[in-house]
């Protein structure tokens, strides 16, 4: 089957036939000898689907067929970098506070970090003990406090004594001496769940963190900016970075559950 050109002139002018002619093998009788379009109806299959009155069709299309930005592999790179350097500077403080609130909990030996929660009514105003006053150790059991204002040597002492950490201030009118007696089996007992609770509150906080982090995935690829799977290795990344946090909780935690077995 032959197909005829058509010149250029009779494809461009809208008032001239276009005649396409198709060469059929002899006693065919499947095709006609000739078909005729008019120039209109070139114009309009050149232009797109119309449709029954000749008017133009206008395709819609869902949000799942619509055109996907991949992200490269840098882009994907650059996008971990962020969130998980946000992720674990926001762990690392949590380890912080794990660390500075198990200081609080006394040991068998005198320790300034005791007092590090310790909050004075100062004229009226809650203030940190260590902001009004020197706190010392002259030997392995016992404190030193040393007010900069004399006339708060009564109310440290009387907070000191309402804080129940298990010692007896002196004040002898120009110190204060805090003298810590070896634990007891039972305080042992007592300090050890405190511990724990202080450990788990810090793992909390880092499951907390991993979840944001998630969420900040999980939103990348709402955008279209992250694929699913790109979500899942991401959030499989942050879970290692997640575990090797929970390990450190769990390391200082030994570490202070053993200062409490020391006399």
């Amino acid at each position: 089957m032959a197909l005829h050109a058509v010149s250029p002139a009779a494809v461009s002018s809208p008032l001239r036939a276009l005649s396409l002619r198709l060469t059929q093998p002899p006693g065919c009788g499947c095709l006609p000898k000739q078909l005729v379009y008019s120039s209109t109806n070139f114009a309009r299959l050149q232009a797109g689907p119309v449709d029954f009155v000749g008017r133009p069709l206008v395709l819609q299309h869902s949000d799942k067929r619509a055109v996907l930005t991949h992200a490269t592999i840098e882009e994907i790179e650059a996008e971990k970098s962020v969130i998980e350097e946000q992720a674990k500077e926001k762990m690392e403080k949590a380890i912080e506070t794990v660390q500075t609130n198990f200081n609080t909990v006394r040991t068998g030996r005198a320790n300034p970090a005791m007092l590090d929660w310790i909050e004075v009514e100062y004229y009226g105003t809650p203030v940190n003990l260590k902001s009004i006053a020197q706190i010392s150790t002259p030997d392995a059991t016992s404190l030193l406090i040393q007010p900069y204002d004399k006339s708060s040597l009564k109310l440290i002492e009387k907070t000191i004594v309402a804080a129940n950490l298990g010692v007896t201030p002196s004040n002898d009118g120009e110190v204060i001496r805090v003298t810590v007696p070896p634990l007891t089996s039972d305080r042992r007992k007592e300090l050890a769940k405190t511990v724990a609770k202080l450990a788990e509150d810090g793992k909390v906080a880092i499951r907390n963190i991993r979840r944001d982090a998630i969420k900040a995935y999980d939103k990348l690829q709402k955008e279209k900016k992250l694929s699913e799977d790109n979500v899942k290795d991401l959030s499989a990344d942050l879970q290692k970075v997640t575990d090797g946090y929970m390990k450190k909780i769990e390391s200082i935690q030994k570490q202070k559950e053993e200062e409490l077995m020391k006399i």
